[in-house]
């Protein structure tokens, strides 16, 4: 089979990805076996690519790639999983099942967790192995590169919006600062919910327009003071010096919901801009549960992805566009 393989990490600049004929995974015991369609691309995998990652996790070569679409070709007994079956695999791979967060219902915290395309080898491939208990049933009504952006943006960004923590989120006032795949995703739930969504982002030509097509009451740049204090945030794009803006733009006991698994550092700012219990969180991960309500609140939501898509030869170049914003919505791997 022909797969994308990373040798060491490297700026994508330098197109680190190379495709190379591997041999066909073999699915060990409790694991599928998955012809893949298609798998999105996040800015997890570039963090991945470039190095940005805990380097102890690393091991060469590896596949990238974590919102996997594909279909069953061998399942374990049991599984419930049937050969032909269309399937989704995401970045959480498996989990120990028996940590203090496993047995709390916060496996997303698990102590020795795996993780696709970073310490599993991913989606940028023609086959791929996962847990059948981690493997995810997809929805109808959505072809494969639509449904691809949902299994690490989406997900990423429902739990964020679960960690804003809104009793009401009719007439709630949110905030979102980037407007890439996630946030394009987000802001289709919260509106669904009734919220109105103030988008602050760069790029006026792609995400700001976006934004205003997908229905936000107000669409500025990133570091523009939305008209109307916020009841929650969720910051995407991992830009620390974003954080003090954003605080400045919550009301009392407003929440600021962090969303990327990496982020450059925060700068220092007053303690006036936490007060009035005033909270920032970050979000790590995802549980299972996370994703399997998400996919079905999308259906409700009648959530639309939009995409761009590129062959598996030019994984590298896809993910150039992607550092450099210069792609609408989500991108996806045709394989």
């Amino acid at each position: 089979m022909y797969a994308q393989l990373l040798h060491g990490c490297k700026p994508i600049s330098e197109k680190p990805l190379v495709l190379s004929e591997v041999d066909q995974p073999r699915a060990a015991t409790g694991e599928v076996l998955i012809k893949v369609r298609a798998c999105g691309i996040c800015r997890t995998d570039l963090h991945v690519v470039e190095g940005e990652l805990d380097p102890n996790r690393y091991e060469f070569p590896l596949v990238p790639g974590h919102q996997v679409v594909g279909t069953v070709e061998a399942a374990p007994a049991g599984s419930g999983l049937e050969t032909g079956q269309r399937v989704g695999v995401a970045w959480l791979n498996s989990t120990c099942g028996s940590c203090h967060f496993c047995r709390s219902n916060r496996e997303n915290l698990c102590d020795t967790p795996e993780f696709t395309g970073w310490t599993r080898n991913g989606g940028f491939a023609e086959y791929i192995t996962a847990p059948a208990e981690f493997v995810y049933a997809l929805p109808t009504g959505l072809g494969d590169i639509e449904v691809a952006p949902l299994l690490c943006a989406g997900i990423i960004g429902y739990r964020c919006l679960r960690q804003c923590e809104l009793e009401d989120w009719s007439g709630a006032k949110l905030g979102l600062y980037g407007f890439g795949a996630a946030g394009h995703i987000a802001i289709q739930i919260a509106r669904h919910r009734g919220a109105e969504v103030y988008v602050c982002t760069r790029d006026h030509d792609r995400h700001q327009r976006l934004a205003g097509e997908l229905g936000a009451k107000w669409v500025g740049g990133t570091f523009d003071a939305p008209p109307a204090k916020l009841d929650a945030s969720i910051v995407f794009a991992p830009a620390g010096e974003i954080v003090p803006a954003a605080l400045g733009a919550l009301n009392k006991d407003g929440r600021l919901v962090l969303g990327g698994i990496h982020m450059s550092d925060i700068p220092a700012f007053p303690y006036q801009d936490i007060y009035w219990e005033r909270v920032i969180r970050s979000v790590a991960n995802n549980t299972r549960q996370d994703g399997r309500e998400f996919l079905a609140e999308a259906v409700q939501a009648k959530v639309h992805t939009h995409t761009r898509e590129f062959p598996l030869a030019e994984a590298n170049e896809a993910l150039i566009a992607l550092k450099h914003d210069a792609i609408k919505g989500a991108g996806v791997i045709v394989i």
